[in-house]
């Protein structure tokens, strides 16, 4: 697969205070992270581990108190998944459809966990289901940011035929975010697939167009192209050490940026 002069982080270390230190300064204020369904799984073969939903509540958290304003996009692999063998041969938008409702369980199953956390969220749906969980309305997703909430898109874009990358996208270019955070189980784009290819390197920053002719798979082709339009920074980061979100947010050494 699938950053200017900072000091380096050792890799998978928590962001901590040092005493006489100042503390980490922020890159970016506002910004959607993008989390598959996969890493809710943790070890398990599908749906929510607790445990490792307790520990990206924890990342989350940190982040809000450090000021960040934070809309999330999820996934709904990890439910689908599930199910995947019955949709064998079913209709692609049907299919879809039972993915966004995916994401609405992970989207309420993440905003119940950080209620228990202290943490302010909002889920809202590109799909109308109003007994569950409101439609997304722009402005009042803005509103909430303004507010310190988080802001939990479900349903991806509400159509078929489009990624929760492509949501992301969407999504984050529509809150005005400064970057999109893409958290993976990667710690980068690489040259290579690195599981593939023990010589494959990581970049700590790549343009846009450079990731365009190297053929490297940052996310699919349309929120990839949104992204380049738009002028919206990816940082393809890994999500598994703790203190990655912080890193990702203050440090130019965490994961690799995608950049104009």
């Amino acid at each position: 697969m699938s950053s200017n002069d900072s000091p380096a982080v050792v890799a998978g270390a928590p962001a901590r205070a040092v005493a006489g230190a100042p503390a980490p300064q922020l890159r970016y204020r506002r910004v959607l992270l993008k989390l598959s369904g996969e890493a809710l799984m943790g070890d398990d073969a599908y749906g929510i581990n607790a445990e490792t939903l307790q520990r990206m509540v924890e990342e989350i958290a940190s982040a809000v108190a450090m000021g960040v304003e934070l809309a999330i996009v999820i996934g709904g692999g990890n439910i689908f998944r599930g199910v995947a063998g019955g949709a064998a041969g079913m209709d692609r938008a049907t299919a879809d459809y039972m993915g966004m409702l995916a994401t609405v369980m992970n989207s309420l199953a993440l905003q119940d966990a950080l209620r228990q956390h202290g943490v302010v969220a909002r889920v809202q749906s590109a799909l109308k289901i109003e007994q569950v969980v409101e439609s997304y309305i722009r402005p009042k997703a803005l509103r909430y940011l303004e507010e310190g909430k988080v802001v939990i898109f479900a349903a991806g874009t509400g159509n078929p035929f489009f990624t929760t990358d492509t949501a992301a996208a969407l999504r984050g270019a529509e809150m005005g975010v400064e970057v999109v955070l893409k958290a993976t189980k990667v710690d980068g784009v690489y040259s290579a697939d690195p599981m593939l290819d023990p010589s494959a390197q990581r970049f700590a920053r790549i343009s846009f167009d450079e990731a365009i002719a190297r053929h490297l798979k940052v996310m699919d082709a349309t929120a990839f192209a949104l992204c380049r339009d738009r002028r919206l920074p990816i940082k393809v980061f890994s999500i598994l050490g703790e203190g990655a979100l912080q890193r990702a947010l203050c440090s130019d050494d965490e994961g690799t940026l995608v950049h104009v």
